[in-house]
């Protein structure tokens, strides 16, 4: 078992604070997936978790096999960092052969993970090509099968579908979603939002180094689109006065002449909503709108970074009135 604990963490590189009071659990067989722009602090928060690094300031808790660790035992994860680092003129061989005698694989696991590996990414007839030979997309394959080489229990992955085609990109969800079926516990940062919303259990949301949004999709979704829209078919045309006299609606919104958007009132209950709208026909359909990731993450952003500018706004009208007076 394996479980992960960051409180209050924060780095700083010069006058820049890379990640800002950052709390989060990462559970035994989940996959953790750290969202955010470029330079929101998702590497630097990776670099803290495989030891790279040490945080300025608060703590991170590893608890693996039921002992307490300050840093990840090396056999136990594989890493892929930000910054690719195999050898270009080398052969893909040579590269993850390297790799694996320094996870501490025998001879004979080494030949039966590349057989397997290399197969399963169609790199087996690349074996003998250098680094330096194959397309980007197939040197991010070889940089992925160094990480799982060694049958790791966790996976840290910074941008894995960074360089591969769509076809490669589902093949590698593929593998992750197997993967973590078998047990291992994956954390990876990505700006692939459709897959990350079909692939992670948990997902933290970044923006400058401060956290916007944790937990899982549905809960992504409610902390970020609090309003909660509804899609509602009745079997009748109704007027939009009528649905906007009723108390449990907030917002109204008119698609088709039967069909409408409407948001719930704080303080009612979606039973109590479908109550109020039976009462004015019968409903063909009724269903939660829920907005993809990509939204609620482009949506979570411009709201951070506006509030931000208001509060450096307001510090900056407080320090001109101190000087003032």
């Amino acid at each position: 078992m394996l479980r992960i604990s960051a409180y209050q963490i924060e780095k700083s590189y010069s006058t820049v604070k890379a990640v800002n009071r950052v709390s989060f659990e990462v559970q035994s067989g989940q996959i953790f997936a750290l969202l955010g722009p470029n330079g929101a602090g998702k590497s630097s928060l990776i670099r803290m978790l495989v030891g790279l690094t040490r945080p300025d300031a608060g703590k991170i808790n590893i608890e693996f096999k039921g002992e307490q660790l300050s840093t990840l035992p090396k056999r136990c994860y594989g890493y892929l960092p930000e910054d690719r680092g195999l050898y270009q003129d080398r052969t893909v061989r040579q590269n993850l052969t390297y790799i694996g005698k320094l996870r501490g694989m025998t001879a004979s696991e080494l030949d039966s993970a590349l057989r397997l590996w290399c197969d399963r990414l169609d790199l087996s007839e690349k074996m003998e090509d250098n680094l330096n030979k194959l397309s980007k997309g197939n040197q991010q394959k070889v940089q992925l099968i160094s990480c799982v080489l060694h049958q790791p229990d966790l996976l840290i992955l910074d941008e894995p579908f960074s360089g591969l085609d769509p076809v490669n990109q589902e093949h590698v969800l593929s593998i992750l979603t197997e993967l973590k079926q078998s047990g291992t516990t994956v954390i990876l940062s990505a700006h692939q939002m459709a897959l990350i919303e079909r692939l992670a259990d948990q997902m933290l949301l970044l923006n400058k180094g401060e956290l916007v949004a944790q937990g899982s999709l549905a809960e992504v979704s409610v902390q970020l689109d609090p309003k909660q829209w509804y899609e509602v078919s009745f079997t009748q045309q109704i007027s939009t006065e009528a649905l906007q006299g009723l108390t449990a609606v907030a917002e109204c919104n008119r698609l088709e002449a039967t069909k409408v958007q409407l948001t719930l009132n704080p303080g009612y209950s979606v039973s109590q909503l479908l109550q109020q709208l039976s009462g004015l026909a019968d409903l063909a359909d009724f269903s939660r709108i829920q907005p993809s990731l990509h939204q609620l993450y482009l949506t979570a952003v411009q709201n951070h970074n506006q509030q931000q500018s208001l509060s450096k706004q307001a510090r900056q009208q407080q320090n001109a009135e101190g000087d003032a007076a």
